[in-house]
């Protein structure tokens, strides 16, 4: 039987010590969620229409020319990153005061909040399992080439890529800036 490490803590989950990354970015942090999150949104968007257009600009197999390309990127391929989009856009709509309550306003407009904030995350979740489920029955089952399978692999990319903008967005908007005033007692 060995004895702890000295510097052991029986409620710590991993055993090893991650680093302490201490990121104080200041008054800045704002600004750069709100950038990073744009990032985000700009490469799940880029990727997705990086497949569509290899996707239309296919050509046959390269060494049967009276072959046609066997699968293209096609509507249902689209609707699972519009799921997600909705679900981000109708995240980020809502106001955050309204979620915890601090508006002094209709009683209703809490749970209304939070039912719109979970009908987002279910757009989100939706388009997320579409895409999964699209990737394994369009593309992998099929047992299509790797250049063709890419569109698949995008598409998820972009429903996860969309998932983390909104997720950084939202932290981004609900930290308070160096002009926000907290005047509670």
């Amino acid at each position: 039987m060995s004895l702890p490490r000295s510097d052991y803590d029986p409620r710590r989950v991993c055993l090893n010590p991650f680093p302490d990354l201490n990121l104080n970015f200041g008054k800045h942090r704002r600004t750069i969620g709100i950038y990073l999150a744009g990032a985000l949104f700009a490469l799940a968007n880029w990727t997705f229409l990086d497949a569509a257009i290899l996707s239309a600009h296919a050509h046959s197999p390269y060494g049967d020319p009276d072959i046609p390309p066997p699968v293209h990127v096609q509507f249902v391929d689209w609707v699972p990153g519009i799921c997600s989009l909705l679900g981000m856009l109708i995240i980020n709509m809502i106001d955050k005061d309204r979620i915890r309550g601090d508006d002094y306003g209709d009683s209703t407009a809490v749970w209304r909040a939070r039912l719109f904030l979970f009908i987002g995350f279910a757009f989100m979740a939706g388009g997320l399992a579409g895409s999964v489920s699209l990737l394994v029955l369009k593309y992998v089952m099929m047992d299509y080439p790797e250049q063709y399978t890419y569109y698949g692999y995008a598409n998820v990319s972009q429903n996860v890529a969309l998932m983390l903008s909104a997720v950084v967005l939202w932290i981004a908007q609900s930290a308070q800036t160096e002009y926000d005033y907290s005047l509670t007692l």
